[in-house]
């Protein structure tokens, strides 16, 4: 039976600060669009004991990876969330941001302009949606009701993907040509604001030649939401509230990577999201169990990692939670070190970047 919780954030004593996760990153090394071809992007392969360094094509990964070991990946499946629509009352655009669905169906929001988003307000969306602000919450974000024609549309889902639009980064000035490319290939569990990226750079002929190699292969659902884009706004790592994110990871899952740790293989993470899901819900000898909940964990140097034991994941922005991740993971030095060698030899950063695989 899976168990349900709340993890709450995890607090480690520290002395560094916000500031000391800033590196300088040329605008031009931001990726606007994917790779042609998803595997052909870079990757620098990390020592997280030494420091040491190398410089592969994705593709390669495989060359990376045991026949013991599984990777975990998440499955969650980025909604089309961002909304462009009018007012009933003026006729003036507005635009929404979906956050997550309520028990009751109501979304929560982002609304802007908040301005014509008072309770009761109604919108429209491409003439087959419609909202109505039910109620405003202490931080801004909006609760919404939204109605459409259920003879036609099957859910909520249906509707979105003929009216909404991908919530892309704000660093991704670019106008994405192909929704398909900000999915994974093996997204399911519809709900994510944002793609967990790392998962990006996987083919499904390079994942069936990872598992004829006999490396184990397990999906866990984290749905992401905006936090992972929000900001550190305050020096002391301690101080940072991190929101919270759905997540599950089914009994039979726990139980087959618990079988390959217990035989020798390595838990090799891909992504952040699937990071937090495994540390959330291991016990203190790194043994998993079945849970649906929601995690708030901020995992930053100091923590001490009980499930994983490497991660594929993107680049990420300074003086980030993400980039405070996986200094806890592979040293605040060494990933900054090897992050300075990235911009030396032009990765590509973010979203739509290169990869890393931390081992």
């Amino acid at each position: 039976m899976i168990e349900n919780a709340t993890i709450q954030n995890e607090r480690t004593q520290t002395t560094l600060c916000t500031e000391d996760f800033f590196y300088h990153l040329p605008e031009e090394l931001i990726a606007q669009h994917p790779t042609e071809q998803r595997d052909a992007c870079r990757l620098m392969t990390l020592d997280k004991t030494s420091g040491v360094m190398g410089h592969h094509h994705f593709y390669e990964i495989i060359d990376f990876l045991r026949p013991e070991d599984i990777l975990v990946v998440n499955s969650s499946k980025v909604i089309p969330a961002r909304l462009l629509g009018v007012t009933d009352k003026s006729g003036a655009p507005i635009e929404l941001l979906l956050l997550r669905m309520q028990p009751d169906g109501c979304w929560e929001t982002l609304v802007r302009p908040g301005k014509r988003a008072k309770e009761g307000a109604t919108f429209s969306f491409g003439g087959l949606l419609r909202a109505e602000v039910t109620a405003v919450k202490e931080d801004g974000n909006r609760i919404v009701r939204f109605a459409y024609d259920t003879a036609k549309f099957e859910s909520i889902y249906e509707v979105l993907d003929t009216v909404g639009n991908m919530p892309l980064p704000p660093y991704i000035t670019e106008k994405l040509k192909d929704k398909d490319s900000y999915q994974t290939v093996y997204a399911k569990e519809e709900g994510s604001a944002a793609a967990p990226t790392a998962g990006l750079h996987f083919t499904n002929e390079l994942l069936s030649r990872i598992r004829e190699k006999g490396v184990g292969y397990a999906e866990v659902t984290l749905h992401v939401g905006l936090g992972t884009f929000r900001p550190v706004k305050v020096s002391r790592l301690e101080e940072h509230l991190m929101h919270t994110e759905e997540f599950v990871i089914t009994d039979e899952t726990a139980a087959e990577i618990n079988r390959r740790r217990a035989a020798g293989g390595r838990v090799i993470a891909v992504g952040t999201t699937s990071c937090r899901v495994l540390e959330s819900v291991a016990d203190e000898h790194g043994t998993l169990r079945g849970m649906r909940g929601e995690t708030g964990i901020f995992i930053y140097p100091g923590y001490r990692f009980k499930a994983i034991d490497a991660l594929i994941t993107n680049f990420h922005l300074p003086e980030s939670t993400l980039l405070m991740l996986i200094s806890a993971l592979a040293g605040r030095e060494n990933v900054l070190a090897a992050y300075r060698e990235a911009v030396k030899e032009r990765y590509r950063f973010f979203s739509f970047g290169d990869a890393m695989f931390i081992n």
